[in-house]
């Protein structure tokens, strides 16, 4: 498997309780800082199905993308996995 999937240009940091200056928040859940979030209430399933046009949209306009963490259950998991392939070092 390849270890970069779909690949932002756009600086990606997971697990992120808050942005940083100069980075575009990416929400979920309680972890809601602006207009972006796969899913205001938490759902796994609303949040996957976001997931690429949410980063799509961030990435045409920022620099630095910080994500919010995102449960290791269930749809988590593969949530994390393409999202820990899209931060993956391009090379």
């Amino acid at each position: 498997q390849l270890e970069s999937h779909y690949a932002p240009r756009a600086s990606l940091r997971l697990n992120a309780d808050a942005p940083k200056p100069g980075e575009t928040y990416l929400g979920f859940g309680g972890h809601a800082h602006g207009p972006h979030t796969l899913s205001a209430r938490a759902d796994l399933i609303e949040a996957a199905a976001n997931l690429f046009s949410k980063l799509h949209e961030i990435d045409a306009g920022a620099s630095a993308i910080a994500v919010a963490p995102i449960p290791e259950t269930g749809l988590g998991e593969a949530i994390n996995d393409r999202l820990r392939r899209a931060a993956a070092p391009r090379g």
